[in-house]
């Protein structure tokens, strides 16, 4: 038997899951790590702890699945986009990593969108608004307050750069990590020069470039336990490999994750640009394929707070069976769910949530329910706005914890008029990892044949009786957003 590694670099902790040749989980181990947050807009991390995590996660991954680390084929490492950390020639790490969340850089990001303009700016990286977060910012933050740091680094990585370094030896990145980085042209697959230049940077100083499912390098000797040979694939972002990990390499299905965010992502065999600067483009997990990655900053998050304030630590399930006695449309109540600003498909961050219609009659169940009916409407908003690029949206594959709430799938289905299914694999970006692995040790000739040996459905929801009330109910969600928006502060 012939088992592939997928390695998911999130920002607080990193798993690590063994497949099958079916797909089939055989394994998984976990490792967590906290982050330094010394300052406001300062959040950082040893590269060691990264490294260390890897080798623990592997290591539980391994004994979980009973198997010898020699049964390993390949491994593929995805993750989080836009930590940064620097190394000397040897491929010491030289400081502390600054994680993507870390916003010291803001001065620097507006001197970049002054030099360049957010028009160039969005064309040759596909990203909507130029922020401290991306890695262009903190490069030039680095070269103004830490110069001589900046001068003798041999190496600006990627945090899965940084774990390939460690497993090849390789100094190389999967240009599905790079739109965000703000130096490297979507357009042309090569590092943006003009940006380089401006940053005082040279190419010899970045990673090699690679396409999803390429190979990167072939392990050596390693602290992680993957055995010397073992080659390393190149894998895009996370949110890329969940939808190839879910099914999204089949035409006509997008992905959705309702975590504390919502964050859906679609496939385009071309480049595609949002002219409404709405939506970011991502590259996706195969060579000459693009992304569509729209986003909302609260969805599960806003069920979370409401449990945790005002439902006296009630389990999901039971907050599941209350909402599940309530009629569809919550007997009129209506929320807005922008509690942390909106992103998609209206950008506003000084929007705000809203609750319409509240009666003395609504009680806990009437409120969960509108939560989960507030984040459909919102998805559905997003799918339209896909749908209007010529996507034939034909089915929804759902990830993240919302996923396992069989009315919340229930009520998606119903607002969207459209199938929701979710993958029999609870772990889809590991496995959209693992796919890319497989293709990369020539195991399938291409990521899309892999995934179709590799990636089922475990359930498949379809619109119900209730379809038909869920239209005014959308309609009704729609008329209140468009009416709310633009009060706070002016929508954008």
């Amino acid at each position: 038997m012939w088992c592939y590694l997928g390695l998911d670099i999130g920002t607080t902790g990193i798993k690590a899951v063994i497949f099958d040749e079916s797909g089939a989980e055989l394994g998984i181990g976990r490792a967590e790590y906290k982050l330094e947050t010394p300052a406001p807009d300062i959040v950082e991390l040893e590269p060691e702890r990264y490294w260390l995590s890897v080798c623990e996660a592997v290591a539980a991954a391994v004994a979980a699945a009973g198997i010898t680390p020699g049964e390993l084929r390949s491994v593929a490492v995805t993750g989080q986009a836009e930590t940064l950390i620097m190394v000397g020639a040897d491929g010491t790490p030289l400081r502390k990593a600054i994680v993507w969340l870390d916003n010291r850089a803001t001065e620097e990001a507006r001197l970049i969108e002054h030099e360049f303009g957010a028009e160039t700016l969005f064309r040759f990286s596909g990203q909507t608004e130029m922020l401290p977060a991306w890695p262009a910012a903190k490069l030039f933050w680095l070269r103004r307050h830490e110069p001589e740091l900046f001068a003798r680094c041999a190496g600006f990585l990627m945090v899965e750069d940084y774990i390939i370094l460690r497993l090849t030896g390789c100094l190389a990145t999967c240009r599905g990590l790079l739109p965000s980085s703000l130096y490297y042209d979507i357009r042309s697959g090569s590092y943006f020069r003009p940006m380089l230049e401006f940053l005082g940077l040279d190419e010899a100083r970045l990673p090699e470039l690679r396409d999803p499912g390429a190979v990167i390098g072939v392990c050596i000797p390693n602290a992680a336990g993957i055995p010397a040979g073992i080659p390393v694939a190149a894998a895009p972002i996370d949110h890329v490999c969940g939808n190839l990990g879910s099914g999204g390499a089949e035409p006509g299905v997008i992905s959705e994750t309702t975590g504390a965010a919502l964050a859906l992502c679609a496939g385009f065999p071309e480049l595609v640009y949002d002219e409404k600067r709405r939506i970011s483009t991502y590259l996706g997990w195969a060579p000459g394929r693009f992304a569509l990655l729209p986003w909302a900053p609260t969805a599960g998050l806003l069920l979370k707070c409401f449990r945790d304030e005002f439902a006296c630590w009630l389990s999901y399930p039971e907050l599941d069976a209350e909402a599940a006695t309530v009629a569809p449309g919550s007997d009129g109540l209506l929320l807005l769910p922008h509690c942390a600003g909106a992103v998609s498909p209206v950008s506003n961050p000084l929007a705000r949530g809203v609750a319409c219609g509240i009666t003395l009659a609504h009680r806990r169940g009437h409120w969960v329910r509108a939560i989960m009916e507030a984040v459909a409407c919102l998805l559905r908003d997003n799918v339209e706005v896909l749908r209007g690029f010529g996507i034939g949206v034909r089915e929804i594959r759902s990830l993240g914890g919302a996923s396992r709430s069989r009315l919340w799938l229930q009520i998606k289905a119903d607002v969207l008029q459209l199938p929701v299914a979710v993958a029999a694999c609870d772990e889809a970006t590991a496995l959209g990892a693992a796919i890319l692995a497989a293709t990369a040790c020539g195991d399938a000739p291409d990521a899309a044949t892999a995934a179709a040996d590799m990636v089922r459905p475990a359930v498949r929801i379809f619109p119900g009786e209730n379809a038909l009330a869920y239209r005014e109910v959308f309609r009704r969600y729609q008329n209140l957003n468009e009416l709310m928006l633009p009060t706070f502060g002016g929508a954008k």
